[in-house]
């Protein structure tokens, strides 16, 4: 199965309507491309949760470890990590009920795509959300 993603349209919607997103290997080193791009969307106005195993804070904001750790619903999982590391991911996605699935871009793994689309969740892949938020603005 061929990885398709929603339409430019589509994905402005979703950025519109889904504003609490879970970042996986979001990094605190501002030098970094989750960094940048975790404070743009901080910035327009997204909640973000910092899941990093490594870190205790990131933009004053508690990290946790996974994504089973966090409280409440989360709508977007947007991933800064290796494709190899998407099926994994995208099982703690599906458990706790995430709307989206957002892997950045030069991310994609066809399994993960698959199992995501068999639990109903939408998924984007090898996309960046700050290019696409302001793509969509």
């Amino acid at each position: 199965m061929a990885i398709e993603n929603p339409t430019r349209e589509q994905i402005g919607q979703i950025l519109k309507e889904k504003k609490r997103i879970a970042v996986v290997g979001l990094s605190d080193n501002p030098e970094r491309t989750s960094y940048m791009v975790s404070k743009a969307m901080l910035d327009n106005g997204y909640e973000i949760i910092p899941v990093n195993p490594k870190a205790d804070e990131i933009f004053g904001i508690k990290a946790v470890r996974s994504l089973r750790e966090i409280e409440g619903h989360v709508e977007i999982v947007n991933v800064f990590r290796r494709s190899e590391f998407l099926p994994e991911i995208a099982k703690e996605a599906v458990e706790i009920g995430a709307d989206v699935f957002w892997a950045q871009l030069g991310v994609e793994n066809e399994d993960a795509y698959t199992y995501l689309k068999e639990h109903d969740i939408t998924v984007i892949m090898n996309r960046c959300i700050k290019v696409e938020h302001a793509l969509t603005k």
